[in-house]
């Protein structure tokens, strides 16, 4: 038997708490791109993509768009904390239509749709989540599982 007090309010039975789905549609007003410091994880696939678009060796990208990172590689930041690929002055992505993996499922990453809590907490914060295209139980869970974040 299951003692209530192990089940998450977030979910029942039937599903996950976002199991009617989710909105989201991206403003592009920069703010994932911008801030803190982190981390913003490539493989080859996401770097060769990049290059190709900006009509760059790869080694150039890796060289000066990427870094190790705990055994992986993630793309660099400026001093203030934008992305490598944030154009400051137009608030937009320089790469966005080949985006890496991790902003391209943004925000339907584990640590965002853990909880409904958390999901709000995104929703404060990002102004196209929670708002625009619909994103259906599935098409939500195969976003969060290409990548763990």
């Amino acid at each position: 038997m299951t003692d209530p007090a192990d089940v998450s309010s977030d979910s029942n039975a039937d599903g996950p708490w976002y199991q009617d789905g989710l909105q989201f549609t991206c403003s592009q007003c920069g703010d994932c791109c911008t801030g803190d410091p982190g981390v913003v994880w490539v493989d080859d696939n996401d770097i060769e993509q990049i290059a190709e678009y900006l009509d760059k060796p790869v080694g150039e990208i890796r060289l000066f768009h990427t870094r190790p990172v705990r055994g992986r590689v993630s793309l660099t930041e400026f001093q203030n904390g934008d992305c490598t690929f944030f154009d400051s002055v137009a608030r937009k992505c320089r790469v966005y239509p080949v985006r890496p993996g991790q902003c391209r499922t943004w925000p339907f990453w584990k640590s965002n749709i853990d909880s409904k809590q958390k999901w709000d907490e995104v929703c404060k914060s990002c102004p196209g989540a929670g708002t625009g295209q619909f994103f259906s139980l599935e098409e939500v869970e195969e976003r969060a599982a290409r990548v763990d974040i």
